[in-house]
């Protein structure tokens, strides 16, 4: 049976052709416009989900020192004696120790040769941070009234943050602000103050393959405590021996610790303790959070944005459905290059060279164990004990890192080679349209986004990566879908003012405010949610029954100390920070029990009565059966919970 079949008759729209699909649609708008003013059957009292999406942070990145209302536990750094309340190394700082190794053959998970401990953490990196501020290029604004006119996410108060923060070094250097930095213990270290929290600075690598190596994973570490043998101890070594990927080319001349421009920006932490991240820490202390929340999938943005609106992966397809073989510059090829140490041999975001793509592998065949970096992966799988399937479509090449979709924003293909093809996998937009629920995507910048699909203004910032929605056929060749259920943050104001926000929103910052390293910071995406948690409360209907999820797409690549579940191919990877504030989640709570994006999914579809968004996506997954003595680690895995118990209803 062809792949798209196969996914078609596992959906409720079984049988039907991706065109026949959008005609059904098309079909059912009116009455689903109709019944997006009325309230919906729901099986908790939340009538509303938003859930905001920021960018890059791991848990202890940000969370590294929070310490809990009294009654409640956390798993992070500093309970875990690796750091102390003031940042300094703590008692069992060892346990975060970080290894360099050697692989000079084909990709492996656990490479143990000359595995040896760093004396010396690398030097950290500015890479891609802003060295000045400036009016006519992004962020940071030299006036406030440039950022006022580039952004409208914020509140007045918060829009000199868009004005502050360039490093004052040049790209891709040592970063000097940080005290030490030539001699930087082995382990997590703090950034504040001599980088402060209001600064930018650079971003880790944060790619698939790459993530499986930060983890070092191996069956023969696996323990009760740690069934996926998981060590998290080969950060900053991946960060500087292949860095975002080799896009095809030979490593350059010259090598060395920071030709990659990263050095050890992975192990830097923030410290809640000392003022960091204020607003986020008081919404943690008064709502509730997780502290065992992961990105669905290894690596970067485009496959967690993926992952949360389909609980699957796409494909390369021939653009209606069908499985297909993408160019071969598009295939990932971990293996190193003959001479070098871990240099992968195509692995990149895509490039041209003279005016033809060349590098850019992202694509991978995962039923195959023949094809590059696969057959590592699928050893491993089949040594643990919950024995992980990896749920790949024989003959499918799954997009595995960042691709544009194949829609630009007023539903004509994407030409790019370097976008993935239209998409048939079904996504919950699918389930929610076909249930008469209503939903919205409200991307910042979206309007500015379809005035300009090829990125020429440097102030458009909209993410079309990020945007689940857009890769989809059923969605994007129906104008009253597209035009109804896209759209910018602006309109999100309104609704929520107005009263008219459909009970499922998707809200998704700009680069400028999302919180992304080196084009973004961290307080522009607490300041990005405020405005929204502000308005939402001002209604006082609407915030009574609201639920607000704030979280990041992935971990950005920064070192993370918590447990990795195996559930199939695509993940899950490192935790992240979770929050979720609504009346019906407060005093500060601390849930322990496993999740990832997937999860949100869950959640809509338990309390709208939805069924999972298809036979093979992830949310069909059981919730997990926890114990006490370990929290953490699902005995049934593999399992992902539904949020319910961030809840008290």
């Amino acid at each position: 049976m062809q792949f798209s079949n196969f996914c078609r008759t596992t959906s409720r729209y079984a049988g039907l052709s991706a065109a026949l699909l959008s005609t059904v649609m098309n079909l059912i708008a009116p009455a689903r416009l109709a019944a997006e003013t009325r309230k919906h059957p729901t099986t908790t009292p939340i009538q509303h989900v938003i859930v905001i999406i920021g960018e890059n942070r791991t848990f202890d990145h940000l969370f590294a020192t929070y310490v809990p209302p009294k009654g409640q536990t956390v798993n992070n750094l500093l309970s875990e004696g690796i750091v102390n309340a003031d940042g300094t190394p703590g008692p069992k700082f060892n346990l975060a120790a970080q290894w360099k190794a050697v692989d000079a053959d084909t990709y492996e998970l656990a490479p143990r040769t000359s595995y040896k401990l760093y004396q010396h953490l690398p030097p950290t990196n500015t890479q891609g941070a802003p060295p000045v501020a400036s009016d006519s290029s992004p962020a940071p604004f030299q006036t406030i009234a440039a950022a006022e006119q580039a952004e409208p996410g914020l509140l007045p108060e918060d829009y000199k943050i868009l004005t502050t923060g360039a490093t004052g070094l040049p790209r891709g250097v040592v970063d000097t602000r940080l005290h030490g930095v030539f001699n930087l213990a082995n382990g997590p270290y703090q950034l504040t103050p001599d980088i402060p929290y209001d600064d930018y600075a650079g971003s880790p690598v944060h790619r698939y393959y790459q993530m499986w190596q930060q983890l070092d994973c191996s069956a023969k570490n696996a323990t009760k405590q740690n069934p996926s043998g998981c060590l998290n101890d080969l950060f900053p070594w991946v960060e500087t021996i292949i860095g975002a990927g080799s896009n095809g080319f030979a490593r350059p001349q010259g090598f060395n610790n920071e030709t990659t421009h990263e050095g050890s920006i992975s192990m830097g932490f923030y410290n809640v303790q000392q003022g960091d991240m204020p607003y986020f820490t008081s919404l943690a202390k008064t709502y509730a959070i997780s502290d065992n929340f992961h990105q669905a999938g290894w690596g970067g943005t485009g496959l967690n944005h993926i992952l949360l609106g389909s609980g699957d992966g796409f494909y390369y397809s021939d653009g209606k459905g069908n499985p297909a073989v993408p160019p071969s510059n598009e295939i990932e090829n971990p293996n190193p290059l003959a001479g070098t140490n871990n240099w992968y041999t195509e692995d990149g975001y895509g490039t041209f060279v003279n005016g033809q793509p060349a590098g850019g592998g992202s694509y991978t065949n995962c039923s195959d164990p023949k094809q590059p970096g696969v057959e590592p992966i699928l050893r491993y799988f089949n040594s643990l004990a919950a024995h992980p399937r990896a749920n790949c479509a024989p003959g499918t090449y799954y997009l595995l890192n960042n691709y544009s979709p194949g829609y630009y924003g007023d539903g004509t293909v994407n030409p790019n080679p370097f976008a993935i093809p239209p998409s048939s996998v079904p996504t919950i937009a699918d389930s929610l349209t076909s249930a008469n629920v209503g939903w919205k995507y409200y991307g910042d910048h979206w309007n500015l986004y379809l005035q300009d699909p090829t990125y020429n203004n440097p102030w458009n910032q909209y993410c079309d990566i990020c945007n689940f929605a857009q890769y989809s056929t059923s969605i994007m060749t129906n104008p009253t879908l597209r035009e109804e259920h896209i759209k910018d943050v602006t309109d999100l104001y309104n609704d929520i003012q107005d009263g008219t926000l459909p009970p499922v929103s998707f809200v998704k910052p700009s680069g400028f405010v999302d919180g992304h390293p080196a084009s973004s910071k961290f307080d522009l995406f607490e300041a990005f949610t405020k405005k929204i948690v502000t308005a939402v409360q001002a209604n006082k209907e609407l915030w009574a029954s609201t639920a607000i999820i704030i979280t990041v797409d992935e971990g950005g690549g920064y070192y993370d100390s918590g447990f990795v579940q195996q559930l199939d191919w695509f993940g899950d990877g490192t935790r992240i920070p979770l929050i979720v504030v609504s009346p019906f989640a407060k005093g500060g709570k601390v849930d322990h029990t496993y999740y990832d994006h997937v999860s949100i999914l869950k959640f809509i579809e338990k309390n709208w009565g939805l069924s999972p968004v298809s036979g093979r996506s992830r949310d069909n997954l059981p919730n997990p059966v926890q114990t006490k003595d370990n929290p953490y680690v699902p005995v049934n895995s593999p399992a992902i919970g539904d949020l319910t118990n961030l809840f008290s209803f």
